[in-house]
């Protein structure tokens, strides 16, 4: 019989009988599973155990994965280069041009039998089809650079893909260690660990679990949580999240085996059978559009839907790259720099359009009158010619007065941006986010983790009436006093929390999940006691009940059987929260007291309230027995297990045993980044679960509280008071009197921090809107990311959920990191202005001159293959040449811009129309007056079919040297007068500007 690894090489059940089982749910699954004997049952047909999780050895990885596939799911083929190519060819603009070329290039090659006619010269008819060719060139490169662009801008999308999906680590046991593995090495038979936050990779039957609550809406389109446990539903799914508790489960499937696989596969199904339905109605019509722009947008929403999938269950957090941002749709409101694109779009269109069709008009109505009307000549056949150039004309004006570049423009500095935005600590998920943080006027930032280092240490403690302000020891507390509190936080902290020995022996040790756990486990170290050894003692399977912490209960609870019957309770949370469920507390020496009111309140004043104004987070540590024999004072009698769905009966009548402050320092850097924060406009606000004290303490060593300010701070209650009328309903003229001058929102849950970014996004008090950041790490914080015009997600201490709402990931969890997207999104928003303003010159100068040319001289000074050429060069070098100039700290030593003013300030509209009245001054100059300055011969009033004059040639270059010299001073748009400052620090700019100057030469 085959092995692998010692064992045999068929499993005791097959991929399709998993594939089944996990199609049941609740009951049924209940059922399902003990019919193959118990999830331990199940462990052994796998080969796997609870306790140890896999061996890990290569061998028997390669055959799981052989056996029961990997858990990937194959993302959709990109788009090739010839399809994107295809794409670009569906441009409008672009079609009229190739068709109106395409007809020149015959019509020149045309001879119609004419008597009349002079014969042509032999040199006019070598030049006839070379304008018809050009432009057909010229459309051919415009098309390359735009499809190239396109493909870079997918690669770099993929490779952002794949970086955040190796960011998705988690949990499983493997020969008997947690370790942390990416998602896509995750296999049958692994044992993770579910904790609250998590997004579940793969499918997995419950082997153990502590109050586990998961929302399936991804899945089933239910939004109320599913409480899960072995003995009520057992199976959980890949995509869906954990809301609450913990747990351990068997992997059963993965990748395109499990739930969120199935669906995905179902849904590439789908698209490929719509794409080809389509294909077949195309060949049916009879009307010759280009199919791929229709079907690419009735295959749209089941793309989409395909990818959202995707995303939920392979921790692939970022949208095809292909969408446009209309069509990701992940926010309500467009961006604020979309907003205002599309509305300058639109205006740019409507001229440019109008224009055009004036233009063509015009040269029509002239050709006409001047041939049939003044020289009163029959049609001919040769005249069609004429009209076909006089509408190349047209569509060249309508080409050179829309700023195709824009796009271009913006995708690049937004792609240039999130690159070097990476080194930066931030990882964007949706390009938008990027330039809005520029214009972002306000941020509603957290305290644990993001001021401060989330490195947490027990600093103060207070056991048995003693305040020690340095850490006891053991033979300082009295032993059953010790005993319980050592016993107390050892078990109840999730065993996934745990503080593991530095890489060298001098560095600190690492904390590893829980910070604040963390901080209590080392109090255990510190008093002597190895926290592993009681959690061995007790392993998480002999536990009876875990309250789980959440936002509502801030506690944490842990019931476990004593040896001598019976049960014991261990709880810690919120000194305030604890100290009101406690009755007893251990005083001098260790005696027993009762805790009454009058001595809460002391505790409070005396100890709780100082150890928070010196900016410590107080936790407390109770216990409660239940016994079967004779119950002690503290204690409670019961003859049968009691109803731990009680909670409030049973977190009640507790015994105090200890009250410790834990200190969470400020990070050095955190201060300084706030200064320039004000300094840029913005103001911080820091919204906490924590103590009033502790909160305002932490926001005067950050500077969020300044001296000489008017500002409120708030505990949530208060809060929800102030806003809220006489019936409970929120109002925003209430909030209206509130958010401004409120600086810190303590002891606030997510739905205030969600009432709070809301109110401040709807409100209409300052001139401009606000903008609202906001950071986040937990579960519930996302809606309050997701409402927020920029969610910053915690790269270490968030939740999956909250990565999953947010806009930009923190990889080092850092406040200073906000400031550097701060200053990067306003360059982003720059360098577009920088290039709108240099683009706009050209387009004005363009269009004006074709325009007023056709009209008095009949011809464009500027012929159709000219204009394209400086399309080409303007549009797509210049956008590159601008988009990638690098952000300078002066960006934040000016206001936000606020969503309501244009694009164009007027320091740029006088730039633009300066330099256009300069530059149309001189080519009219040259046009009108240039061949008698020059002693040329003119080019006005040319035949058709004429070649290039000299005149014209000189017009065109001195126009293409204007704008080349007006893209230095583009670099510059709130009005500095040295435009060659910081020139040489942007290689790309000037290797780009050199470029264009010697093509333009040659």
């Amino acid at each position: 019989m085959a092995t692998i690894d010692g064992r045999p090489a068929q499993y005791g059940i097959s991929l399709k009988q998993l594939r089944e089982l996990m199609e049941h749910r609740g009951r049924e699954g209940v059922t399902k599973i003990s019919e193959l004997g118990g999830v331990h049952e199940l462990c052994k047909k796998l080969y796997t155990s609870p306790n140890e999780g896999l061996s890990g050895s290569k061998a028997d990885e390669e055959h799981r994965r052989e056996t029961f596939g990997s858990n990937v799911i194959p993302p959709k083929p990109p788009k090739t280069f010839l399809t994107l190519v295809w794409e670009a060819l569906q441009d409008v603009t672009l079609i009229i041009l190739e068709v109106a070329a395409l007809v020149s290039l015959g019509l020149s090659f045309y001879k119609p039998a004419d008597e009349d006619a002079p014969l042509l010269q032999e040199e006019d008819e070598h030049h006839g089809w070379i304008e018809g060719l050009a432009i057909l060139i010229s459309v051919i490169v415009v098309v390359i650079v735009t499809a190239f662009n396109d493909y870079s801008k997918e690669r770099q999308f993929r490779g952002l893909q794949s970086r955040i999906e190796g960011e998705h680590k988690f949990s499983v046991i493997r020969g008997g260690e947690v370790c942390q593995i990416s998602v896509g090495d995750i296999l049958v038979g692994d044992i993770a660990q579910v904790k609250y936050g998590d997004l579940l990779p793969a499918d997995g039957c419950l082997i153990q679990s502590n109050d586990l609550k998961v929302d399936e809406s991804s899945l089933t389109g239910e939004s109320d949580h599913v409480k899960k446990g072995p003995d009520t539903d057992p199976m959980v799914l890949s995509g869906t999240h954990v809301m609450e508790g913990s747990g351990k489960m068997v992997v059963t499937a993965v990748g395109v085996n499990s739930q969120a696989g199935i669906i995905f596969t179902l849904l590439g199904a789908a698209v490929d059978e719509q794409e080809a339905e389509i294909k077949k109605m195309k060949k049916g019509e009879s009307d010759g559009r280009p199919p791929m722009k229709e079907s690419s947008h009735a295959v749209a929403p089941t793309q989409y839907a395909s990818e959202a999938i995707k995303s939920e269950s392979d921790g692939n957090h970022v949208q095809p790259s292909t969408t446009s941002a209309a069509e990701t749709g992940h926010k309500k409101e467009k961006s604020v720099l979309q907003a205002k694109l599309t509305k300058l779009a639109i205006q740019i269109g409507y001229a440019g359009s109008t224009i055009a069709v004036l233009t063509v008009i015009i040269l029509i109505i002239q050709f006409c009158v001047k041939t049939f009307v003044i020289d009163e000549k029959p049609w001919k056949n040769t005249y069609a010619n004429n009209l076909v150039k006089h509408l190349i004309i047209g569509v060249t004006v309508l080409v050179v007065a829309v700023p195709e570049g824009l796009p271009l423009a913006v995708t690049l500095s937004l792609a240039y941006s999130v690159k070097k935005m990476m080194k930066d600590n931030n990882l964007v998920r949706h390009l938008d986010a990027c330039e809005t943080m520029g214009n972002a006027t306000a941020i509603c930032s957290d305290k644990t983790g993001t001021l401060t280092t989330n490195r947490m240490t027990v600093v103060q403690s207070y056991i048995c009436e003693k305040l020690c302000k340095v850490l006891p020891t053991l033979a300082d507390i009295p032993q059953h006093v010790g005993n319980l509190v050592t016993m107390g936080i050892s078990v109840n902290s999730a065993y996934t929390s745990n503080i593991m020995p530095g890489q060298n022996p001098t560095d600190l040790p690492i904390q590893v999940g829980n910070k604040t756990e963390c901080a209590l486990l080392g109090f255990v170290q510190a008093l002597g006691v190895k926290y592993q050894s009681i959690r061995d003692e007790i392993p998480e399977d002999k536990f009876t009940r875990v309250y789980t912490f959440n936002s509502v209960r801030k506690s944490m609870g842990t019931v476990i059987p004593r040896p001598n019957g019976g049960y014991r309770l261990y709880t810690k949370g919120a000194s305030e929260i604890i100290m009101k469920k406690c009755a007893f507390i251990y005083g001098h020496e260790g005696t027993l007291e009762k805790f009454t009111r009058d001595m809460q309140e002391r505790l409070i004043r005396e100890v709780i309230e100082p150890m928070a104004c010196d900016g410590l987070r107080t936790i407390s540590i109770a216990y409660r027995d239940f016994v079967p024999g004779k119950a002690a004072i503290n204690e409670v009698h019961i003859d049968t297990e009691p109803n731990w769905d009680d909670e409030e009966n049973i977190m009640s009548n507790l015994t105090c045993l200890c009250v410790v402050g834990i200190e969470d320092p400020v990070r050095p850097e955190v201060p300084d980044a706030i200064k320039k924060c004000q300094r840029a406009g913005i103001t911080v606000r820091m919204v906490t679960g924590d103590n009033i004290n502790t909160a305002r303490s932490i926001a005067s060593k950050c500077g969020i509280l300044r001296p000489n300010d008017d500002f409120l701070i708030l505990e949530g209650k208060e809060f929800n008071r102030r806003i809220r009328d006489s019936n409970g309903d929120i109002q925003q003229h209430l909030i209206d009197k509130v958010w401004p001058k409120l600086r810190v929102l303590a002891r606030s849950s997510p739905t205030d921090k969600y009432t709070l970014v809301k109110g401040m996004i709807d409100s209409n008090v300052t001139d401009n809107r606000e903008v609202v950041a906001v950071t986040g790490d937990g579960t519930n914080d996302g809606p309050a990311l997701k409402k927020a015009d920029v969610g910053f997600a915690m790269g270490i201490a968030g939740t999956d959920v909250a990565k999953e709402a947010s806009d930009i990931i923190l990889t080092d969890d850092n406040f200073s990191s906000i400031v550097k997207a701060v200053m990067w999104g306003r360059n982003v928003y720059d360098s577009i202005a920088k290039f709108l303003q240099f683009q706009l010159t050209v387009n004005v100068v363009a269009v004006i001159v074709a325009f007023i040319g056709a009209c008095a001289v009949q011809d464009s000074p500027l012929k159709a293959v000219q204009m394209l050429w400086v399309n080409l060069i303007m549009d797509t070098l210049a956008s590159l040449a601008l988009a990638t100039e690098v952000p300078t700290p002066d960006l934040l030593l000016r206001k936000p811009y606020g969503r309501t003013k244009p694009l164009i300030s007027r320091t740029m509209m006088k730039n633009i129309l300066g330099q256009a009245l300069y530059q149309l001054v001189i080519i009219f100059g040259l046009l009108f007056v240039g061949d008698l300055i020059l002693d040329i011969e003119s080019g006005r009033g040319q035949d058709l079919n004429a070649g290039p004059t000299q005149h014209f040639t000189i017009i065109f270059n001195t126009f293409v040297m204007m704008t080349l010299f007006n893209e230095i001073n583009a670099r510059k748009i709130h009005g500095q007068r040295n435009v060659v400052e910081g020139l040489f620090t942007n290689p790309i700019f000037y290797t780009i500007w050199i470029f264009t100057m010697i093509s333009q030469v040659c």
